[in-house]
């Protein structure tokens, strides 16, 4: 099984920074592209920014200039640096990655995998 476990989410004032991380484990054989996803209250889940194996990234242009997505391969931790944070970012954000798994029976099979999510709330 392959398991995605974020962190660091939080209470923030406006104006401040938090830093997501999120760690694949388990039988992980390769990661292809990780993104991070948002939900806001009474919102629908949207695309925050993605990062291919090469590090090209992809912002939504409500995030641009505000958040660096980046990515350790050697940790298989996809990371999100948030800065000036206004009360509109305040979601549960998710982590998300395409996956390769190599299965018990020494098999690869191709895994979309999400996290459980992450909390931030960004006060006025």
């Amino acid at each position: 099984q392959v398991q995605l476990l974020e962190s660091g989410g939080g209470l923030v004032q406006a104006g401040g920074s938090l830093r997501l991380s999120c760690a694949a484990s388990g039988s992980v054989y390769s990661i292809n592209t990780m993104a991070w996803y948002r939900q806001g209250p009474g919102k629908q889940r949207e695309l925050v920014a993605t990062i291919s194996p090469g590090s090209s990234t992809n912002y939504a242009d409500s995030v641009k200039g505000r958040f660096t997505i980046s990515r350790d391969n050697v940790k298989n931790t996809v990371y999100l640096q948030m800065t000036n944070l206004k009360p509109e970012d305040t979601a549960v954000y998710y982590c998300n990655a395409d996956v390769t798994e190599a299965t018990m029976d020494f098999k690869l099979r191709a895994l979309d995998a999400w996290g459980q999510g992450t909390l931030v709330t960004v006060s006025s």
